[in-house]
């Protein structure tokens, strides 16, 4: 009997024992949510904004979406080439973004957008889109239109690294090495542009234009005898230029 008793105390102390410690988590954890709470009070109270985050799934577009908007911007394409070609560039530029609007990420649809702009005189227009278009592709025809956008807004510093990077893919087109000549030519960069123009005049020998810059390349830089073998090799193409013969006969004279 007296171990009974003694059993029957000891699991009530132990009961109580553990009765206390759950009472003092409970009022420990009821504790720390009035403390939270408080503090979310007093931020919301000083203008503060929680905001739940969320994992947003990108809705993935079926191959008959994709396969549909394809088909859309290839007819919107074909309606703004229609335009162009009955000189409409406004009706052109409005099928293009349209087109763009259906496929964000078209490069053919912006890099006829981007010429669209370069060819009617937006050239600011034309600058933004191929910059845009060169973070995705490094096209060749992008730089040296890039370059042309920049040097039709005097942007000659500009437009010479433009040509650069064209001429670097594109070595032995001469029209990239007198693009970049005419370009430094205009930034009075005539150390550059000298051996450039006369790289692409052996290929394009009979382009008076260039010859003609190239000439006066030489003259900024005081090379007068390789000024007047130029002025008579346009003299050799056009004899009846007026000034021409008037440039050589003031070279012959010095």
């Amino acid at each position: 009997m007296i171990y009974v008793s003694v059993l029957t105390i000891s699991l009530l102390g132990i009961f109580l024992l553990f009765g206390a410690r759950v009472l003092l988590r409970n009022r420990g954890v009821r504790r720390l949510v009035r403390g939270m709470k408080q503090r979310f009070q007093s931020a919301e109270e000083r203008g503060a904004l929680f905001v739940e985050e969320k994992r947003i799934a990108r809705p993935r577009k079926s191959p008959r979406t994709s396969a549909i908007e394809m088909q859309q911007v290839r007819s919107l394409i074909r309606q703004a080439e229609k335009a162009l070609a009955q000189s409409k560039t406004e009706e052109a530029e409005r099928l293009f973004i349209q087109a763009l609007t259906v496929q964000p990420q078209a490069l053919d649809v912006q890099a006829q957008l981007a010429k669209l702009y370069l060819t009617s005189n937006r050239e600011n227009k034309a600058e933004a889109l191929y910059k845009e278009l060169l973070t995705q592709r490094q096209d060749v025809s992008f730089f040296a239109n890039l370059g042309l956008a920049y040097y039709r807004q005097a942007k000659y510093i500009e437009a010479c690294q433009s040509y650069q990077e064209a001429l670097n893919r594109e070595p032995q087109v001469p029209e990239r090495s007198f693009a970049l000549g005419k370009a430094c030519i205009a930034a009075q960069r005539y150390e550059e542009a000298a051996p450039l123009l006369e790289k692409a005049s052996v290929r394009l020998s009979r382009d008076t234009g260039l010859l003609h810059l190239l000439a006066e390349c030489y003259m900024q830089l005081g090379h007068t005898d390789k000024a007047e073998e130029t002025y008579r090799r346009i003299n050799k193409l056009e004899p009846y230029d007026e000034e021409v013969k008037a440039k050589l006969l003031s070279l012959t004279r010095t």
